[in-house]
């Protein structure tokens, strides 16, 4: 049965972490200033849970449409456990995006969640859009990116190098939109926290220094993880400094984490599952340094000119701007790293930083694109290039 072409074209919109929020807000933001599209978000993972911050209640709070909510996460958090969530999460979707009435899917990243969106989204035969396509980086996220773009029929690049990846991946030229990075819209349009209230809702000494800390597990080093972690904590103690730690997702090794940063924490250190969007522009736009191995120290940090220590091979291989250090599990090196982060001559050298994901204006391009693309044959049937 044809659709009804009067109806507004709805986008269902996948997210499992809290770092997928950043993609997804500005976006949606625009969506709703459009008359012929609709959306509905679909959560699942650690927007539910209450260890990872409930961020489901922060989407709530921003009068956004949650169309669905999945509980798919077991407890564990090994191996075992990861793909038994995703299973759960596959089991549930067809029928939720079926009765939403989703005419296109749209996915962001590199996790578990967004690959299962777009297997399913594929084989539902609803047009998959996914953002940041084509980049690469370590950990299973990295196959998992590119997994999803053989499954995805939009491809939104952040920058040419990931465009030009996935014109090798034998995509045709027509599915792919170097359009940046939308979670860097909101920030460089300065909707974030103010300082003077980022200083007080947080209980910084605006004369002493902070130190930002995200760091989360590797799946394929498992194993050594805690050690890892330990690593971390065992250099930022060398540091006369005020700890900030975002506490991290809920891959393979999470619980290890966890525990080392609970043992090692002191009267310098406050913990946190989740902090609000703005407030986490608003913290970059603060701290010192950020230290770990979160993607948001090569995505988001540059725009705020903040170096980044990135440590291990999480983000290995990926486009960086000239505020990263990259350094491995090994306290000494993150000592020297930070300390060089921190100095007058790293401020000077990155003063004038680029951030090679964009300039914040991508929203506006990926919408106009869901918006005006044509959803037919030429669209629906891939035809690899190779």
């Amino acid at each position: 049965m044809p659709k009804d072409k009067s109806k507004k074209r709805k986008i269902a919109i996948i997210a499992g972490s809290r770092g997928e929020y950043g993609y997804f807000q500005p976006i949606v933001r625009e969506i709703e200033k459009r008359e012929n599209l609709d959306y509905g978000f679909v959560l699942a993972n650690m927007h539910m849970l209450d260890r990872f911050g409930s961020s489901a209640e922060e989407i709530q709070k921003d009068n956004l449409k949650i169309e669905a909510s999945i509980f798919n996460t077991f407890d564990g958090y090994n191996h075992l456990t990861m793909v038994k969530s995703l299973s759960v999460f596959m089991l549930q979707l067809p029928e939720i995006l079926h009765n939403m009435g989703a005419d296109m899917v749209l996915l962001g990243g590199d996790r578990g969640e967004q690959l299962v969106g777009a297997i399913v989204g594929a084989h539902l035969y609803l047009p998959v859009a996914h953002i940041q396509a084509g980049e690469l980086s370590g950990n299973i996220d990295g196959v998992s990116r590119h997994a999803i773009t053989k499954f995805s029929h939009i491809h939104f690049a952040s920058n040419q190098d990931a465009a030009d990846r996935v014109l090798k991946m034998g995509e045709e030229s027509h599915r792919i939109y170097n359009v940046g990075a939308p979670q860097l819209d909101d920030f460089t349009a300065g909707l974030i926290t103010p300082q003077e209230e980022i200083y007080r809702k947080f209980n910084l000494n605006k004369d002493k220094p902070v130190i930002l800390v995200l760091q989360h597990s590797i799946t394929e080093q498992f194993d050594q993880a805690e050690k890892q972690m330990e690593e971390t904590m065992k250099a930022i103690k060398n540091f006369d400094a005020q700890i900030l730690i975002i506490l991290n997702n809920s891959d393979a090794g999470s619980n290890f984490l966890r525990r080392v940063v609970n043992k090692n924490r002191n009267s310098s250190t406050q913990t946190f599952s989740n902090v609000p969007r703005r407030d986490y522009g608003g913290l970059l736009n603060v701290v010192n340094v950020l230290v770990g191995n979160s993607s948001s120290g090569i995505l988001e940090a540059p725009s705020f000119k903040l170096p980044s220590v990135n440590i291990g091979d999480r983000q290995y291989g990926r486009l960086q701007g000239i505020n990263v250090i990259n350094v491995q599990h090994e306290a000494e090196e993150i000592i020297k790293a930070i300390k060089f982060a921190m100095s007058e001559e790293f401020k000077e050298k990155i003063k004038d930083c680029a951030n090679p994901y964009g300039n914040g204006q991508s929203s506006k391009k990926i919408v106009d694109i869901l918006e005006n693309i044509e959803i037919d044959d030429k669209l629906l049937i891939k035809r690899l290039t190779y």
